[in-house]
């Protein structure tokens, strides 16, 4: 069938239903660059003032550190669980991606309050009589963190890359007496470049997106300056959106060309993997892996546990109360189980048509969609939530019918993480055989009778798996949350953060393991188990 008979195939409302789509995704980021150009200040002029230039430098300068700590921990750490004897691989395969199931504000919270003044780390280094006060705030805190929580997102591809380059080239290396870091430098890095760029750079746009870390470190960055200007500055906080926004555009425009970076060596060379042995270097390998492991689980984990245990004894033992009782964690948790859920497979019926016309009838529309969809990736969930609230207070009928309702959220919630759903459902919906489709037509089935006895059963675990990735990220969601949830709707995330500002650590403590669990559990069976057998 040609190109334009395909075209002439596809059914209208499904085109109308995709346009409808591709606009909802775009309108938070189009609004608020109609915003900046309609209101009565000029944003180029704000934009070049030190109050909006301070914040920008803090952000780039933290977000490029971050990024390149991060290619250098999660690229070593690949190769030492990868590619040589280091003992107890396979189980560090498994721990190393679990830093993920943190949200960055929990593990700031961790930190601050494990190693400031009268935290558990001081507690420990006075009781052997070491009188040091280590405060954790600003650049350093800051980076630390994020380092520490974002490393999976270069550890993992390039883990996956390692184990699939073939090793001729590196046998050759060594037999021409090339040692291991001499055969890593010219053969193996120029193999997995592209990989391990598109992961520092995905790192620097979380970076620069990322607003419940900087917030409690006290680092005025981008998002932190948004946030405080929002009410009482509005010109202000719509230039600073401006600019993060096009800042996230260029990384992740940046970021799509290195992912689409393809590697010819596969087609040409053959063989295993080469497995090298440490030696000398075994101990000190293993020394740094459970560094980071350390740090990046067991610390934020003992800090957690230690909140919460000094929380429960407490109020066993007769002393102050809980601020929060039972009954509002059990309301916190489901109401942060069932509007992930509602999200997740909401945005999945959302980005399902969009999947059909791209996968199926190799539509143009749905190829638009499709890039708008992925785009909305670079729009940071503090400027999503900013713009429809800004759009939602500035409009009568969108206040009278949207203000204070779950509608709002789970739409925000929708536009931030409908691009984690796209890929999945694409995917799902290219593996559906056309002959069966053919056979049913045969059949005299008519095209919805075909969807449901046959696409559907054929779809659903991948259906399944990416409305999975949208409740996980959904239920460590901050700023959308924070901003757009009705009166009185709560969510561990939340409750967590306000919590922990208002200085009341166990309650933070109690509902951010409840929290942890629940994103590991996801984690699990969506990253670290697949991770495990590529």
């Amino acid at each position: 069938m040609s190109q334009i008979e395909i075209k002439r195939s596809t059914p209208v409302t499904l085109r109308l239903i995709v346009y409808a789509f591709a606009f909802l995704f775009s309108f938070p980021g189009l609004y608020l660059v109609w915003r900046n150009f309609t209101e009565e200040s000029d944003p180029i002029g704000l934009i070049s003032t030190q109050r909006v230039l301070a914040p920008l430098w803090r952000t780039v300068s933290l977000a490029f550190t971050v990024s390149m700590t991060t290619a250098v921990i999660g690229t070593a750490l690949a190769w030492l669980t990868s590619r040589t004897d280091l003992f107890g691989n396979r189980l560090w395969r498994i721990l190393l991606p679990i830093p993920l199931v943190f949200p960055t504000f929990i593990g700031a919270a961790a930190f601050i309050r494990t190693m400031n003044p009268g935290g558990l780390i001081n507690r420990m280094l006075g009781g052997i009589g070491i009188d040091t006060i280590v405060e954790m705030r600003g650049f350093f805190g800051a980076w630390l963190v994020l380092t520490l929580f974002c490393y999976p997102y270069v550890y993992l591809p390039v883990a996956a890359r390692l184990r699939q380059l073939p090793g001729s080239l590196e046998e050759n290396a060594r037999v021409l007496g090339q040692s291991s870091f001499q055969t890593f430098r010219r053969i193996v890095l120029p193999q997995i470049g592209s990989i391990l760029a598109a992961g520092s750079l995905l790192v620097f746009l979380y970076t620069i997106s990322d607003f419940g870390a900087v917030q409690l470190m006290r680092y005025d960055t981008l998002t932190r300056s948004i946030y405080t200007n929002r009410l009482i500055n509005q010109s202000t906080a719509l230039a600073l959106s401006l600019l993060l926004l096009l800042l996230a555009a260029v990384i992740v425009l940046s970021e799509r060309f290195f992912s689409k970076v393809t590697f010819t060596s596969e087609e040409t060379l053959t063989g295993k993997p080469v497995r090298y042995t440490l030696g000398k270097w075994r101990i000190p390998g293993l020394a740094t892996v459970l560094l980071v492991l350390l740090l990046s689980i067991g610390a934020p984990m003992l800090a957690l546990g230690d909140w919460a245990a000094d929380g429960i004894s407490r109020t066993t033992r007769g002393g102050s109360p809980l601020t929060v009782d039972r009954g509002q964690v059990i309301e916190s948790t489901w109401n942060t189980l069932s509007i992930s859920v509602i999200s997740g497979f909401v945005a999945v019926l959302a980005v399902l048509p969009i999947a059909f016309l791209v996968a199926r009838y190799r539509s143009r529309t749905g190829s638009i969609a499709h890039a708008v969809v992925i785009a909305t990736f670079a729009v940071p969930g503090l400027l999503i939530a900013l713009s429809m609230r800004f759009w939602v207070l500035r409009t009568d009928w969108a206040f009278e019918l949207l203000d204070n309702t779950k509608t709002l959220l789970v739409f925000s919630y929708i536009v931030r993480f409908g691009s984690l759903a796209m890929g999945v459902v694409l995917v799902a919906v290219a593996a559906v055989p056309k002959r069966l489709h053919d056979v049913g037509q045969t059949l005299g089935a008519k095209r919805p009778s075909r969807f449901f006895r046959i696409d559907i059963p054929l779809m659903a675990p991948g259906l399944a798996a990416a409305a999975g990735l949208v409740i996980l990220s959904t239920m460590k969601e901050l700023p959308i949350t924070l901003l757009i949830s009705p009166l009185g709707f709560s969510t561990l995330a939340t409750r967590i953060f306000s919590s922990f500002e208002d200085a009341f650590v166990a309650e933070a403590g109690i509902m951010a393991v409840i929290l942890v669990l629940l994103s590991f559990a996801l984690t699990w069976f969506l990253v670290i188990r697949r991770a495990d057998h590529l």
